[in-house]
């Protein structure tokens, strides 16, 4: 009996229209930083973090909104027809996509960036912190250690 296959595994049409489903809800911190670098259009990446997590270091060009705060101040602070990226702790945690459902629910297209902050530190890219740009040595069990990234 193999563990693999049992269950059977979906046929590719099934295996298709899921895999393409996934990747509509989720991009991930390398796909962020690509885009935040280039400038990328009608995006709005959004930490939704406390204060004194936000205030420890947050993705450059973020927009600090927590979760909790969301309907009330979404529609004053990001503009419609953005698609948001939301972000929160790292895989440990489902504040981004508690964060997602509120943005769905005010009308927003929205994906949640897998990893979250844990792995955009893991991997080496800036943060902010109060005392400016600051960027930690990627962690080798997610960054190749040459610096080249997964080529994925």
């Amino acid at each position: 009996m193999s563990f693999v296959l049992s269950p059977s595994p979906a046929s590719a049409e099934q295996a298709v229209a899921h895999f393409a489903a996934k990747l509509a809800y989720e991009t991930d911190v390398s796909d962020v930083h690509n885009d935040l670098e280039a400038g990328a259009p009608g995006l709005a990446v959004v930490d939704t973090r406390g204060l004194d997590a936000w205030e420890q270091g947050h993705l450059p060009g973020a927009i600090h909104l927590p979760t909790r705060q969301i309907p009330a101040r979404a529609t004053q602070e990001i503009l419609a027809g953005v698609v948001v990226v939301t972000y929160c702790w790292g895989p440990g945690c489902n504040g981004s996509t508690k964060a997602a459902l509120e943005f769905a629910k005010l009308g927003y297209q929205v994906k949640e960036m897998i990893g979250g902050y844990e792995y955009w530190v893991r991997e080496g890219f800036p943060v902010r912190t109060p005392d400016g740009l600051r960027r930690r040595q990627g962690d080798d069990l997610t960054v190749v250690p040459t610096g080249a990234t997964c080529d994925c």
